[in-house]
């Protein structure tokens, strides 16, 4: 080969990288915060809001719900994660709690934060919780157990046609994005 093909190949190798390094990047550090405000928007994807503060409620006895409860890790996650049980039938308005419980079987101390889906979609405007877990970080000792309480409220405004509502968390490892955050100045 000559000198200018081996040039040309190293200056499009150097671009092909960098193009795969941008595309990372963009994917880790923009795409997240755009996804949110999409569904933020939109109502899509089940998102729910943060913590809810419940006013005067009324428990609507007529009717019941059946919640169900789903726990996965991200591949990164080595944690035993699980909800305590798999469903319970609630009454509109009637604030429940349930735990998930966590293990984490690694030697070293890890942190961990779950993101919440609701699915029907259109449910996730009435599903309302009052505590939990994923509101916060959860730091866990290696060998170490957790019980992670929820309590929730379905509103009483949900629609009819709702009978069974799924909860489902998403358990992340962002053991590195604690520590990078406690290392920058």
């Amino acid at each position: 080969m000559t000198q200018s093909i081996k040039q040309s190949n190293r200056v499009l190798l150097a671009k092909l990288l960098a193009t795969s390094v941008m595309m990372f990047l963009f994917a880790l550090y923009v795409m997240p915060p755009l996804y949110n405000l999409f569904c933020e928007v939109t109502g899509l994807n089940g998102k729910t809001g943060g913590q809810y503060q419940a006013t005067e409620v009324v428990v609507d006895t007529s009717r019941v719900v059946k919640v169900q409860f789903l726990a996965t890790n991200n591949e990164s996650m080595p944690w035993g994660f699980k909800p305590e049980v798999q469903s319970m039938e609630v009454h509109p308005g009637q604030e429940v709690e349930v735990r998930y419980l966590a293990f984490n079987p690694t030697g070293e101390t890890m942190v961990a934060q779950a993101v919440p889906s609701v699915v029907p979609f259109k449910a996730a405007e009435y599903f309302h919780k009052t505590e939990c877990f994923c509101f916060n970080q959860q730091p866990l000792d290696g060998g170490e157990n957790a019980e992670l309480p929820l309590r929730f409220i379905v509103d009483q405004d949900v629609p009819k046609q709702v009978h069974t509502i799924t909860l489902s968390y998403t358990l992340f490892d962002i053991t590195d994005k604690i520590e990078l955050a406690s290392t920058s100045p």
